[in-house]
């Protein structure tokens, strides 16, 4: 049973930074290596939208526009822990954030929610101005 676990959500104000963290169990490395996991996030009112995700061994990572330059993904397979780094955070970065992962190494970019099997709880990330 795969289980996801989001940490590290917070209030900060807006040029702060968070880095939220993704602990996951019950994935297992494939012939094709650890499965893809990526970061959604979906604000009141709004559709969930995907904003980073990483391959199994950590070597192409994918970006959305809004968060490109600022957030960075990486993972740690020892710990099978997947990170978020958000530096100069804005108000509209303010959303629920949601680790999700797939059973491959392996996802359609851009990043669609309907493509992903798992997903953890969410964390919540609120940006003051």
């Amino acid at each position: 049973q795969v289980q996801l676990v989001e940490s590290g959500g917070g209030s900060v104000q807006a040029g702060g930074s968070l880095r939220l963290s993704c602990s996951a169990s019950g994935l297992t490395s494939g012939t094709s290596g650890w499965p893809y996991i990526a970061w959604f996030r979906q604000a009141p009112g709004k559709e969930r939208e995907g904003v980073a995700g990483i391959t199994g061994g950590g070597g192409r990572t994918y970006y959305s526009d809004p968060v490109k330059g600022r957030f960075t993904v990486s993972r740690d397979n020892a710990k099978i822990t997947v990170y978020l780094q958000m530096n100069s955070l804005k108000p509209e970065d303010t959303a629920t954030y949601y680790c999700a992962a797939n059973s491959k190494n392996i996802l359609n970019l851009p990043l669609r929610d309907a493509d992903v099997p798992y997903w953890g709880q969410g964390t919540q990330v609120t940006v003051s101005s």
